[in-house]
């Protein structure tokens, strides 16, 4: 198993209670690793890429992105990484309420890392985000720019 690494997450989600959910997960988790929150699609490619008011924030190790998200879905969101040079490397797990076909299809056409429907249950929405969080700190290996070691 990996040393522990801790990273920068990016959570990108609308819902202030999945915001708060996923907020809990991290924090019972134990775990040091930063969750950056932007709560609609535009604001996530600012901050990925460096853009005002966002200027000083660091490059996130991955980004959880959910579908249904103002002023620019995560669809565009995703399309828009994958087809940036500067961001196509970064890890992106699709964390969402639809479990439609369509929507698991096109994020994968789209290079999705992942496809994670989110539970609705408490305990099992915990649950999910702290095996997303386990599989990218203990078992990928992210470029070395990207993770920190401890």
């Amino acid at each position: 198993m990996n040393e522990y690494r801790w990273i920068d997450v990016l959570l990108v989600e609308d819902d202030p209670g999945d915001v708060l959910l996923t907020r809990e997960a991290f924090a019972d988790n134990k775990v040091r690793n930063k969750l950056h929150v932007v709560h609609d699609g535009e604001q996530a490619l600012r901050f990925l890429r460096n853009q005002a008011p966002y200027a000083d924030v660091p490059r996130p190790d991955l980004v959880l992105l959910d579908l249904n998200l103002p002023r620019m879905d995560g669809r565009e969101v995703l399309e828009e990484i994958k087809h940036d040079n500067d961001l196509r490397s970064i890890p992106v797990v699709i964390l969402t309420t639809s479990e439609a076909e369509e929507d698991i299809v096109r994020s994968y056409q789209l290079h999705a890392n992942a496809y994670v429907s989110k539970p609705v249950d408490f305990n099992q929405f915990i649950k999910v985000v702290r095996q997303i969080d386990d599989f990218f700190v203990t078992v990928v290996k992210l470029p070395q720019n990207a993770a920190r070691e401890t």
